[in-house]
């Protein structure tokens, strides 16, 4: 789909959580990944941070960041699977007004073409709380790439056509 080089590129302010039991923010390779890509986009990384896998903490912090005004968007990474300790879904379940299920399922057949069936174990998803994007993607490398260059690069740009999560912005919390 086109980019409307003719259109105002909006910037828009970006929390970033990595959820893991096994990384450090200095080993959260899937988190740098996820940064570099959001500075070169030119938007703006608000806050970056790095959790446990505990539902209570990471829902806490996401009220955190839907509540602050300078934060337009949440993009997650890890918690998504199928474990016992993957919760993410689970914890945006506790903070969302609206699923948005085009993103998993966009996602997943993204990921079919590259990973084949295994994509059934991902439970990447989105949501919508109080007027705050969440965007939970799995905790790979490449899975992160795939989720921002295949869906979030453009949805996240003003400029895309023919409609963009961008645009919808101003209006998420009319009644």
């Amino acid at each position: 789909m086109p980019i409307d080089e003719s259109r105002e590129f909006k910037p828009i302010n970006i929390a970033l959580l990595t959820v893991s039991d096994t990384r450090s923010i200095e080993e959260d390779s899937s988190g740098d990944i996820l940064a570099d890509r959001i500075a070169r986009k030119g938007h703006n990384l608000i806050e970056r941070n790095l959790l446990k896998d505990d539902k209570s903490k990471i829902i806490a912090q996401l009220h955190q960041w839907i509540d602050d005004l300078n934060v337009d968007i949440v993009i997650t990474t890890g918690g998504t699977g199928l474990t016992g300790r993957d919760l993410m879904p689970e914890a945006l379940d506790a903070v969302k007004d609206k699923d948005i299920p085009g993103f998993g399922e966009l996602f997943r057949w993204l990921s079919y073409e590259k990973i084949g069936t295994s994509t059934v174990q991902s439970r990447a998803c989105a949501v919508l709380s109080r007027g705050t994007y969440i965007f939970a993607l799995p905790g790979s490398n490449g899975a992160v790439k795939d989720g921002w260059d295949a869906i979030l690069d453009t949805q996240l740009d003003s400029r895309h056509r023919p409609c963009n999560f961008v645009e919808l912005m101003p209006r998420l919390l009319e009644k």
